[in-house]
């Protein structure tokens, strides 16, 4: 993760603030669901396809704890109970599902996972269980690997 901080001390990982562009706040909560040495992620296809910790944005007037639940189920097919939360990271990207540079604040928690209810029901998303380790060099993106790899 890169040194630089702001807002309340949240680091910055990804890349570089663009100066020159508009960002919209996009707070959003993840999970890390661990059982028995591994990992539940979740294979975005589109619009890019890759690796995710399970979750994403918080909708207007949604407690973020309730968000989680509806983002892992959504992505993965599965429950999950929060265990604790371990803290948070920032990503300056483009959205292109929304159409939007968007500032990212991403919560992380680690989670133990319940049962799977089924498919997922969000299009484009697939579960997928991985050893630990190989789940922490998999994830797309800087923030999700720091916090996969606090935890090895």
């Amino acid at each position: 993760m890169r040194g630089e901080k702001g807002r309340g001390m949240i680091r910055r990982v990804g890349e570089r603030v663009q100066t020159q562009r508009k960002y919209t706040l996009r707070p959003g909560a993840y999970a890390i669901l661990e059982r028995s040495g591994l990992v539940l992620l979740t294979h975005q296809s589109a619009p890019i396809p890759e690796l995710q910790l399970p979750g994403g944005g918080i909708d207007p007037g949604e407690q973020p704890v309730a968000a989680l639940h509806r983002e892992v189920y959504e992505e993965t097919g599965w429950t999950m109970r929060i265990s604790r939360r371990l803290g948070a990271f920032r990503r300056f990207t483009y959205m292109p599902e929304y159409d939007i540079w968007a500032e990212k604040l991403c919560t992380v928690y680690l989670c133990r996972p319940g049962r799977r209810i089924g498919p997922p029901t969000e299009p484009a998303h697939l579960p997928v269980w991985l050893p630990a380790d190989e789940a922490a060099d998999a994830l797309g993106n800087a923030g999700d690997r720091h916090f996969l790899r606090s935890l090895l």
